[in-house]
């Protein structure tokens, strides 16, 4: 586990103390790709319309994204 901690911090991913709603994924995704982190949260509730699993993939980085 410490080792996709240590690869998600090399490349820049993660979740941010401030600035987050819900546990910062959309906020530390926002950062990394540049954008604001209100976009990236309208595009995942605008996914949620397709059926898939964002959810899970939500779940997913919210336990496996470090904190600042």
């Amino acid at each position: 586990m410490n080792s996709i901690y240590a690869a998600m911090r090399k490349n820049g991913l993660t979740r941010p103390r401030s600035g987050r709603i819900a546990m910062g994924v959309c906020a530390g995704i926002g950062r990394k790709l540049g954008v604001e982190a209100n976009i990236v949260r309208l595009v995942f509730v605008a996914s949620l319309i397709i059926p898939g699993s964002q959810v899970l993939v939500y779940l997913a980085l919210m336990i496996l994204m470090p904190e600042d």
